[in-house]
């Protein structure tokens, strides 16, 4: 067997791809004067001239043994070895690029250790297939795996001329050389796949042979052309296709078939981008090569010399750093290189995301993804000034579908300002972080435990302005008490009374620490356990009496899949950003799921909704509404280190933070100023909220909205738990006005039967209930029209009044809810601290 004029000692692809070269091969290749190995490659082939009659003698005699009768047994033996099948013959696939596309289909990414997109030989335009033959092995389809009269012509002209201008290397043997590369997996194997030994060209015939039985030649071809490498980082001809011309490889004309059937020569050398001309000269000699087997006509051929080269480059970019969504696609990357799922060890993961031609399908909403980008750009820009940095992610209750995922910086080197390599959104397992102290969104985990023990809404306790943690007990019984006063957050709340409903809306700490004491610490530690929540860096959480503070570090996705819970009626799922994967033959692997289960009972999450919806109207985010049915948690973690905001509706679920990833307790977020933008203290409604309230109006722009359910009834039994309020006196006002005046103090009317009254005139107001006073916003006031002239009847049996009719059940008395108008101008202000 003749060496491959394309074989010398030095590899001239680029040093990362460690590729060999395929040599030309086809026999009585039409050359053009003085081409030849460029690059010092003539002095190289001069050097491999010793041993070339003898090597290509063996070869060619191995070929003729099976039929010299008259051999001797040795002889005989040797070449029923050499037609037997080789032990380990693996034809299994080649590596291919995987990609990482969105819900819609669009691609997100991709991944490869060589860029390969395997086809059919029918997606081959057969221009192209005439093209690498005419240059490559004009006779693969007449010979069999060793073409010996071509062997034998090319060493009659490389002896005559003195160096190796012709190879004698079929396609066979060519793919058989790039597959045993390929397959590779240490440095001792790819030495031994690409030195220039009598025993690896043995080897690779035997090879051969096993293949020309084994596969029909069509095969063969097909596979040789997917698996050449063509320069520029492409493998296999449909990369190269899209690589030079943007085009896939059933649309390349004749002279960009040439140009590519050229390249597989000397990939570097021939390279078009980097060396013009010689790509150009080369393609001229393949077109001259196929003019002269009569493949395409001279007139073809003049045509296509005259042609330019007309390359329309694309490098197809590979991994998450050019990615739409980054910080999600390098999620992704992470959960398949973790995961024991894709593979026992981290090695055989790699191999499976950068070698297996995967399609990976996601849950990502490139509508929610944008939305969330450019509400974190415009509140804290990726650049800004005073270096702060924000994450969001956003979760489907539900589904646990991982919608977006945003970090406030550009992937990449933290050296380089606006850039970082850790996912501030996701655990550590995912990204790297040790997460962030999630501060007052953990009370939502309290109040939930509250709810699940049956306390009602009215449940009140005392907030004192300072707080010592005693009588605290964790799990295992175990006394967990401080001498250190905890107090609230900036806020001057505290010294009073709250209830369930005005102590989350006020964000009160030493209202939630004595609830958390009423509820247990073990139960609340447990609930939020339930909802999915567990430290970024994996370890169990700690039950202390400030866990209702937030003072655990958590990531943003885990808060947003906890809240996602609530607004999918306690049904828990955990996040999910894989939907489904195939590999490069179309089979569905495993992939994990999302565990769905219902961790808290439907009511007790009604009832936790009926509550965070009025931090959005009434509370710390007052004015953070989205115009549609929609409930969440302001955080502020302690000492302004940061800031949290974590708000759901039925349909999404989201979970922002905005810190310093330098240390928030060094770099607080106070006196900050990004970009010409000042602020003070920043609160979770400073930044945090109007954040999410732009995410979550983008993302969920132009979907139907979907409401709340109406919190059970045993919840009232302590009347609303709103703050008491004037409730004005309309006796003796017209019935319109008096229903005007209570409604825009409030509360909700009812007119019920008339009654006899000597005091007020006949049509206005001749009794209320309740009675002027105070009393919870929004409770329903029932009035009774005057109707003159008194007669001792009592009330409720005038003649006004339906038989058996009663006044409307008062939510305090444990009616059914009602819903509750919003607070007009100039009501409760939100307040700090949340």
């Amino acid at each position: 067997m003749l060496p491959e004029a394309g074989e010398r000692d030095g590899d001239p692809s680029p040093p990362r791809e460690r590729r060999p070269d395929a040599g030309p091969g086809g026999t009585g290749i039409w050359r053009a004067a003085g081409e030849g190995p460029p690059d010092g490659g003539r002095t190289r082939a001069v050097r491999g001239l010793g041993g070339f009659g003898v090597l290509a003698g063996v070869l060619v005699a191995l070929i003729i043994l099976p039929v010299a009768c008259t051999a001797g047994v040795g002889a005989r033996d040797a070449a029923g070895w050499f037609q037997t099948e080789p032990e380990g013959l693996d034809t299994g696939g080649v590596p291919q690029r995987s990609r990482i596309l969105a819900a819609d289909g669009s691609t997100l990414a991709t991944f490869y250790y060589e860029n390969r997109v395997d086809v059919r030989l029918d997606q081959v335009a057969p221009v192209v297939r005439r093209a690498v033959l005419a240059i490559e092995d004009s006779r693969f389809y007449e010979h069999g795996a060793l073409d010996s009269q071509g062997t034998l012509r090319a060493l009659v002209s490389n002896l005559g001329s003195g160096e190796v201008t012709q190879g004698g290397s079929g396609i066979t043997q060519q793919y058989v050389k790039n597959l045993l590369f390929t397959q590779a997996e240490s440095e001792e194997e790819q030495r031994a796949a690409k030195e220039v030994s009598a025993a690896r060209k043995i080897r690779e015939l035997r090879y051969a042979v096993a293949l020309e039985r084994r596969l029909s030649k069509d095969e063969i071809l097909a596979r040789y052309l997917n698996i050449a490498y063509f320069g520029g980082g492409a493998y296999g001809i449909e990369a190269a296709a899209r690589h030079f011309f943007s085009k896939p490889a059933s649309r390349l004309t004749l002279p960009e078939a040439a140009l590519l059937a050229g390249v597989i020569r000397y990939p570097y050398a021939y390279d078009p981008v980097r060396r013009p001309a010689a790509a150009r000269a080369r393609r001229d000699v393949v077109l001259g090569r196929m003019a002269e087997l009569g493949w395409i006509t001279r007139a073809e051929a003049d045509a296509a010399l005259r042609r330019p080269l007309g390359l329309r480059v694309h490098n197809t970019p590979n991994g998450c750093v050019t990615s739409f969504a980054p910080f999600f696609c390098d999620y992704v990357q992470r959960e398949i290189l973790t995961n024991p799922v894709f593979g026992a060890t981290r090695k055989e993961r790699e191999r499976l995301l950068k070698r297996g031609g995967l399609t990976i399908r996601t849950t990502l909403d490139r509508q929610t993804q944008r939305a969330a980008q450019r509400a974190v750009d415009r509140h804290v820009p990726r650049k800004n000034s005073a270096r702060k940095a924000a994450a969001e992610a956003l979760v489907e209750p539900g589904t646990g579908e991982i919608k977006g995922l945003v970090v406030g910086r550009r992937l990449g080197s933290d050296h380089v300002r606006g850039k970082t390599w850790i996912n501030f959104a996701a655990d550590a397992s995912h990204g790297s972080s040790i997460g962030m102290q999630a501060g007052s969104t953990f009370k939502a985990f309290t109040l939930a435990a509250a709810l699940e023990d049956d306390l009602p809404f009215g449940t009140r306790l005392m907030a004192p302005r300072g707080f010592v943690p005693t009588g605290f007990r964790d799990c295992r019984g175990r006394p967990v008490n401080s001498a250190t006063t905890l107090r609230n957050s900036a806020d001057g709340e505290g010294g009073r009374t709250f209830s369930l409903v005005t102590g989350t809306h006020h964000s009160v700490n030493t209202f939630f620490l004595a609830l958390e004491r009423e509820v247990g610490l073990c139960e609340t530690v447990k609930m939020a356990e339930r909802l999915g929540m567990r430290r970024a860096d994996g370890k169990p959480m700690g039950q202390f009496p400030s866990f209702t503070l937030g003072a655990e570090q958590v990531s943003p996705l885990r808060l947003a899949a906890a809240y996602a819970a609530f607004g999918a009626r306690g049904r828990y799922c955990e996040p999910i950003a894989i939907k489904q994967i195939t590999d490069a033959s179309g089979r569905r692997l495993k992939v994990p799921g999302a565990r769905c289960r219902q961790a808290i009972d439907k009511g007790v999450a009604d009832a936790v909704n009926h509550v965070l919806r009025g931090v959005l109207t009434k509370g710390t985010a007052r004015g953070m509404g989205i115009g549609r049915p929609a409930a969440g948690k302001t955080g502020t973690v302690d000492d302004f280190s940061a800031a949290w905001f974590a708000g759901y509706t039925p349909d999404l679920a989201a979970a922002v933070w905005v810190g310093d990833p330098r240390g928030g307790y060094r770099y607080p977020m106070t006196n900050v100023c990004m970009d010409g933008r000042c602020y003070g203290p920043v609160f979770g409604a400073t930044i945090p909220a109007p954040i999410w309230r732009d995410s979550m109006a983008g993302a969920l722009a132009g979907r139907p909205a979907t409401g709340f359910h109406r919190a059970p009834g045993r919840y009232f039994s302590k009347g609303s738990g709103e703050d008491l309020v004037d409730l004005p006196d309309v006796r003796g006002m017209r019935v319109r006005e008096a229903t005007a005046r209570l409604r825009a103090a409030g509360f909700q009317v009812r007119v019920g039967g008339g009654v006899p009254s000597d005091e007020y005139p006949e049509g206005t107001v001749a009794e209320m209930t309740p009675g002027p006073g105070r009393a919870e916003p929004g409770t329903t006031v029932t009035l009774r029209p005057s109707e003159g002239g008194g007669d001792g009847e009592q009330p409720g049996e005038g003649p006004g009044e339906e038989p058996g009719s009663t006044p409307e059940p008062d939510p305090g008395t444990g009616g059914p809810p009602v819903t509750l108008p919003p607070l007009p101008p100039g009501g409760p202000r939100p307040r700090p601290g949340g």
